[in-house]
């Protein structure tokens, strides 16, 4: 059996909806989702917001990878980095792109090519075809990218559809669970089956239980609900993610207060915090 290798969680973007460079955000980050997560060799990639630029950065010039890269969903907050990924465009790199909210009426390759095309941007999508593969699957597959990589998922309720993803390796998982809407008052077992153990559980805490009212049918959720989930599914620790454009470092300091008063040892996501299960 090969060895087990380390496993970490690296943040990129936690930002949801638009990127938010400026003062206000220093410190949380303004860039849009995008996570990176090292199964010992193996490079896992989640979402393709405006993060995914400068994870790419890092990538560049340490010789050929293969990386694989999922997607829950295509709305532009988790796309608008790919035409940037740098590496996209070195054909020593092997780039394996999933999805699993598309089917059956679209499939990756073809949003894609949509999103990289005149007069969105001037590289089209099939310039990488000898790098990037595409692949569609659907809610509630096992995923296998490697063998000692098992990856669960399950449907998500937002517009258009959305994914959320367990990984597990090494006898340790961690759950990335954004853009889903919760129903008041109702826990989503889906989600909670998902979650079940998990040691690092990554949710859409878009909003506050306060400002959800406002907010329904938008497809998103609150911190508040993700620590219902967390604890209901005895999680290890809950990471609040995909941080509202308009609540600035004060704001999630606050939420960072709240959160640990309400369930110590809750962390808020950073650009460049590293976790491990």
């Amino acid at each position: 059996m090969a060895e087990i290798g380390e496993f970490f969680v690296r943040f990129w973007g936690v930002r949801g909806t638009i990127a938010t460079p400026g003062a206000a955000n220093i410190r949380y980050g303004g860039n849009t989702s995008c996570i990176e997560m090292r199964c010992g060799p193996h490079l896992l990639i989640f979402d393709a917001g405006t993060g995914l630029r400068e994870l790419g950065k890092t990538l560049e010039g340490a010789g050929p990878f293969e990386a694989d890269l999922f997607f829950t969903h295509t709305h532009l907050d988790h796309v608008a980095g790919l035409p940037f990924f740098r590496p996209f465009f070195d054909s020593g790199n092997r780039l394996r792109l999933w999805a699993g909210h598309l089917q059956p009426g679209r499939t990756l390759n073809e949003v894609l090519c949509r999103i990289m095309s005149a007069p969105l941007f001037p590289v089209p999508f099939e310039v990488l075809s000898t790098s990037v593969t595409t692949t569609d699957f659907r809610h509630g597959d096992l995923l296998t990218p490697h063998p000692q990589v098992r990856i669960r998922t399950i449907p998500l309720n937002h517009p258009d559809g959305a994914t959320g993803y367990r990984v597990e390796y090494g006898g340790k998982s961690v759950c990335y669970v954004t853009d889903t809407e919760h129903s008041m008052g109702r826990l989503d077992q889906n989600i909670v089956d998902l979650i079940k153990g998990a040691d690092l559980f990554i949710y859409d805490c878009t909003y506050t239980d306060a400002e959800f009212p406002q907010y329904v049918g938008w497809g998103h959720s609150t911190w508040e609900e993700g620590a219902r989930l967390a604890d209901a599914a005895g999680v290890k620790t809950f990471v609040i993610f995909h941080h509202d454009p308009d609540h600035g470092d004060s704001f999630m300091d606050r939420v960072a207060t709240e959160a640990e008063r309400r369930r110590p040892g809750t962390v808020v996501a950073k650009e460049g915090l590293v976790l491990r299960p």
